[in-house]
C-alpha cells in the first residue's frame, strides 16, 4: 500500500509522525533564564537545614504580620473542621505556614534530585494501581492537589511512572514562572497551557500518556459546578470530569504527602472511571463531586499540608445565572 502513496501523502504522514514524536512526546525542558540559574544556585549552596530554619522564621513573620492570609486560613479551617477546638485550629494554621516554608526550602534541591538519591526523598505507595490502570492502554488522567509537595511530584512521577503532561496556568511573576516551569520539565514532562487544550489531551490519552490536572482551587462560576467540599458548596472546574467522560480514560489520584520522618510518600490510589449515564450535565456534576471527595479525604488525613491560604469558597452560588446545575 505504501508504494502506491503519492509523495505529498507520504510527506504529510511523515510530518504527522514527527509531530506525534517531537511535538507530543519528545519533551524538552523549559530553558532557564540567567536569573533562574542564579537564584537556584545561590539557595542550593545554602544547606537544606539552614534553608528550612530561614524560611520557617520568615513564614512565622508572615503569619503574624499579614493578617489577611492568616484570617483566610483560620476562617477556612474553622468552617471545615467545626468539631475542632480553637487551640487545635490555630495549631493547624501555624502548621500550614510551617509546611509551606519547608516546601519552599526544598524547592531549590529539586533540580539536583536524580535516580541515585530519589529514594532518600520518597517512598512509593500503590504502584500496582498505576500499573493496572496504564495497562488498559487508554492513557491516564490524574487527580492532583496543592497538597504536600506537589512540585516534588514532577520529579518523582517521571522517575517511577512515566513523564507527565501538566495542564497549567502561567504564574503572574515571570521570574517565578520560569523557575517553576524549568523544574517541572527537567525530567521530560511537558506543559500544556490551560484553555483550548482538550484536543491535544485526547490525542495524548490515545497514545497512553499521563495527564496532570490540578483541580482543587476556586474557579469562576462560568467555569465550574458547585460540589460539596468540607460541607460547603465549592465552585470546582469541570475540565477533569469532562475529559474523563469524553475519553473513557481511568482517573488516577496521585498525592505527595510528608511523613513525620520528613520523607515523602508518593501515594497512588486506585483509579476510578467516570460515570456516564447519558445525562451530560448531571454526569459532569456527579463525577466532579466524586473526584473532589477523594481529595478531601486525603486533606483530612494531612490537614497541615493543604493550601488553606487560598480562598477556595470565594465564588458563591448567588452568582449563578441560568445554570442547569445549582
Amino acid at each position: 500500500m505504501i508504494s502506491h502513496l503519492g509523495t505529498g501523502t507520504m510527506s504529510k504522514q511523515i510530518g504527522l509522525m514527527k509531530f506525534l514524536v517531537t511535538g507530543a512526546f519528545g519533551n524538552m525542558p523549559v530553558e532557564k533564564t540567567i536569573t533562574t540559574s542564579i537564584i537556584l544556585s545561590i539557595f542550593h549552596f545554602i544547606p537544606l537545614r539552614m534553608r528550612k530554619i530561614f524560611f520557617k522564621s520568615l513564614f512565622v513573620l508572615f503569619y503574624y504580620m499579614i493578617a489577611k492570609n492568616r484570617l483566610i486560613t483560620l476562617h477556612n479551617l474553622i468552617r471545615s473542621f467545626p468539631e475542632k477546638q480553637t487551640d487545635e485550629i490555630i495549631g493547624i494554621a501555624k502548621g500550614v505556614y510551617r509546611h509551606f516554608a519547608i516546601v519552599l526550602a526544598e524547592f531549590f534541591d529539586l533540580p539536583y534530585i536524580n535516580r541515585d538519591n530519589i529514594n532518600k526523598w520518597i517512598d512509593v505507595k500503590g504502584l500496582e494501581n498505576y500499573r493496572s490502570a496504564i495497562a488498559e492502554g487508554n492513557g491516564l488522567l490524574t487527580i492532583v492537589a496543592h497538597l504536600g509537595n506537589w512540585e516534588l511530584m514532577t520529579i518523582a512521577v517521571p522517575m517511577f511512572l512515566q513523564p507527565i503532561h501538566i495542564v497549567y496556568r502561567p504564574l503572574d511573576n515571570g521570574i517565578l514562572d520560569n523557575m517553576v516551569e524549568y523544574v517541572r520539565t527537567i525530567w521530560d514532562n511537558s506543559l500544556i497551557p490551560k484553555g483550548k487544550s482538550e484536543g491535544k489531551i485526547i490525542v495524548l490519552l490515545q497514545h497512553n500518556q499521563l495527564i496532570g490536572i490540578l483541580s482543587d482551587q476556586n474557579v469562576a462560576v462560568q467555569e465550574g459546578v458547585f460540589v460539596d467540599f468540607f460541607g460547603r458548596p465549592a465552585c470546582t472546574g469541570v475540565g477533569l470530569a469532562a475529559l474523563a467522560m469524553r475519553s473513557g480514560s481511568p482517573v488516577l489520584p496521585i498525592f505527595m504527602v510528608r511523613q513525620k520522618s520528613g520523607k515523602y510518600n508518593l501515594v497512588l490510589k486506585p483509579a476510578v472511571k467516570a460515570v456516564c449515564t447519558g445525562d451530560y450535565e448531571k454526569d459532569l456534576f456527579v463525577n466532579t463531586q466524586r473526584f473532589v471527595k477523594i481529595t478531601e479525604e486525603v486533606i483530612r488525613e494531612y490537614p497541615e499540608q493543604w493550601f488553606w491560604l487560598h480562598q477556595r469558597w470565594k465564588t458563591q452560588k448567588c452568582q449563578l445565572q441560568n445554570s442547569p446545575i445549582s
